[in-house]
Formats: structure tokens, C-alpha cells, sequence
């Protein structure tokens, strides 16, 4: 296993926003929540509200698509993926907006989850390199011995970095895992020395760049750069739930693609300062020309179809059949067309 030590706390959204008459709350108000109720009415945990690659949650509560299908939907932030998977888990939510590869993990743990809406088919994430190391770490054979920054442990940043560490023949005793976190914490540990390199998104990722703190090591914002890092697409961002609530719920299920397959084909068709226009001024910081480049140069990783590519389905098993020790042993024996569903998303009005 990897040296972990822990990063700075991650700091959450402040305070209760009232998104187009949808609550939305922290991580720990979501305890008392019951996976049952009135079948329209839906907690979704979101790993991380205000990252770029998870916009399509707060965006399609900003333009009232959920009202429109007759849902009552609250968004609940959470600082990572594997934090709202737990909570799926433990029946405290309905759904989670998060990485598609948790469905792949749970599966190998014997848990039937299933991405129901794709929102991009490429993970939008950078691994970035401190100011300090970039003359040094010019390649991923580079961060051997060194201090790398991931979301949390058990994270898709976390599942990434050790693949990417074993492609260039890094062992996970020869770097050490940081627990970073995401926006101001991730700049702080990069700032302070506490990172050598980590992996992350926007509007992290243009805040480091446009002050020099950090610079691009490897972009999996596009196809190609994905391809590249991964050896094929890598569906990511998606809305999924658990197999029986899908099963049980099919109508609410499919209100909810309508809603998330309309806001997708409305990022298609506006531009990014449009898209910012829409968002809660708490998401923009205090540089909203910022979060409006960090909008140009990730939005192109949404589809407007919401359809999973079933070959990048495949290639996330390779990546995490590769090195994660639940999926490996049993990579072989792993379903894949039981993590995800395509009906509702092609189906969606």
C-alpha cells in the first residue's frame, strides 16, 4: 500500500444555497436521509459541487430542468467521489453525481451500481506540477519518491495516479499519497510544498496555471490527451445509482435523464461565459473572468447525448483491472454491461 499522510481539510461550499428553489446542502446534513419517499423526490450526492467536470448537476438545478420533469431534487456537496459512493451505499441518497469507474469497484466488492446518465466520456482531470518541480518532473517516470496530491484515498484521482505511477513503473511504495483536496486546499498544498505534483480540475487547474504555481504535466480534458494517458477514453462525470433503485424507480429514473440530457445538449449550444451567466456567483470566486476560461477549456468534454462509449466502459476495467486489488483478481468475472445503462439517456425527451 501507499505512504498516505494527510493533506490540508477540504473546505466546503459555506453555508445552505437556494438553487432554483432546490436546497443544497453539505455532506453531513445528508445522515438522516432515507433512500425511500415520494418517488420524485431526490437526494443526489455530488463529489465536489463547484468542479468544472460535475457542472451539469448545479447547471440543470440553475435551469430549472428538474422542476420542469416534476422532480424534487437536492443537490448535496460532498469533497469526493468515494464519500457520496458510501452514502449510495448506505441508502442515504437516491443517486451521485461522480466518476462512472466507482460502479466498476463496487461491482468487484459485490454492490450493483449503474451510470444512467454519462456525462463526459473523458475524465477532465490534470495532473499538474508545482512551480518548484516542473524543471524536474517532465514526464510520470519523474514522480517517483515524490509527494502526489489526490481528491482523498479510494478517489477516481486516486485510481488514476496509480495507474499512471504503474504504467511508468512506479511502485505504490515509491511515492507517497497526499490527501489534497480540491480548489483552495490542492493550490495550498501545491503552494506550500506539501505536493510535489497532483491531479485535479478546473477551476483549479486555470487558477495554478494563470499564476505560475503550476504547470501541466498530463490533460485528460480531451479525447486525445486521454487516449494518450490511458490508452482509450475514460467515461467519467455521470449520474449513477444503485441497480435496484433504477429497477424499482424506472419513472423518476427517467425524469431525471430528460432533465441532465437537456442541460448537456444546452452546454453544446452556448459558450462559456453564457454558461457562467447561469452560475451561482460562490462558484465564479472572486475572478469570474477565471471561471469562465476554466469553462473554455473543459466544457468541450461533455456529450450531448449522455450515452456512455461502451469501448471506454472497457478500457476503465483494463486501467483498474491493471492495479486495484478488488478488481483485479476479479477483473475477469466483471460484468461491465451491468455498470451502466444506455435506455434512459437514448430514450430522454
Amino acid at each position: 500500500m501507499h505512504k498516505r499522510i494527510a493533506g490540508v481539510a477540504a473546505l466546503g461550499m459555506a453555508g445552505v444555497l437556494a438553487l432554483g428553489g432546490c436546497a443544497t446542502k453539505k455532506d453531513n446534513a445528508a445522515s438522516g436521509a432515507s433512500g425511500g419517499g415520494s418517488s420524485d423526490k431526490v437526494q443526489i450526492m455530488v463529489g465536489g459541487m463547484s468542479k468544472v467536470i460535475y457542472l451539469p448537476a448545479a447547471l440543470t438545478q440553475q435551469l430549472g430542468y428538474f422542476k420542469d420533469q416534476g422532480l424534487n431534487v437536492e443537490l448535496v456537496d460532498t469533497p469526493a467521489g468515494v464519500t457520496a459512493e458510501t452514502a449510495l451505499v448506505a441508502n442515504k441518497a437516491q443517486g451521485v453525481v461522480g466518476f462512472y469507474d466507482h460502479t466498476i469497484d463496487m461491482q468487484s466488492k459485490g454492490k450493483c451500481l449503474e451510470s444512467v446518465v454519462q456525462f463526459a466520456n473523458v475524465p477532465g482531470e490534470v495532473e499538474m506540477v508545482s512551480k518548484k518541480d516542473a524543471a524536474s518532473i517532465t514526464s510520470t517516470k519523474h514522480l517517483k519518491g515524490k509527494k502526489l496530491g489526490v481528491t482523498s484515498q479510494g478517489s477516481s484521482t486516486d485510481f488514476l495516479t496509480q495507474y499512471l505511477t504503474g504504467k511508468a513503473g512506479i511502485t505504490g511504495t515509491q511515492y507517497t499519497t497526499v490527501k489534497a483536496g480540491a480548489d483552495s486546499t490542492f493550490i495550498a498544498s501545491m503552494k506550500s510544498g506539501g505536493i510535489n505534483a497532483g491531479m485535479t480540475t478546473d477551476p483549479t487547474v486555470a487558477q495554478l496555471t494563470k499564476t505560475g504555481e503550476g504547470k501541466i504535466l498530463l490533460d485528460m480534458r480531451t479525447e486525445a490527451g486521454t487516449k494518450d494517458a490511458l490508452g482509450g477514453l475514460y467515461p467519467a462525470s455521470s449520474l449513477y445509482m444503485s441497480c435496484d433503485y433504477v429497477k424499482q424507480n424506472p419513472q423518476t429514473v427517467q425524469k431525471l435523464a430528460n432533465a441532465f440530457v437537456k442541460t448537456l445538449k444546452w452546454i453544446k449550444a452556448n459558450d462559456a461565459s453564457q454558461i457562467a451567466a447561469k452560475m451561482p456567483t460562490d462558484y465564479k470566486g472572486s475572478d469570474p473572468s477565471l471561471y469562465t476560461k476554466a469553462l473554455t477549456d473543459s466544457k468541450g468534454m461533455f456529450n450531448d447525448t449522455g450515452v456512455i462509449d461502451e469501448a471506454g466502459a472497457k478500457n476503465a476495467l483494463e486501467v483498474l483491472g491493471s492495479f486495484s486489488p478488488s478488481v483485479k483478481p476479479k477483473k475477469d468475472t466483471i460484468d461491465i454491461t451491468k455498470t451502466y445503462t444506455t435506455e434512459f439517456a437514448k430514450n430522454a425527451k
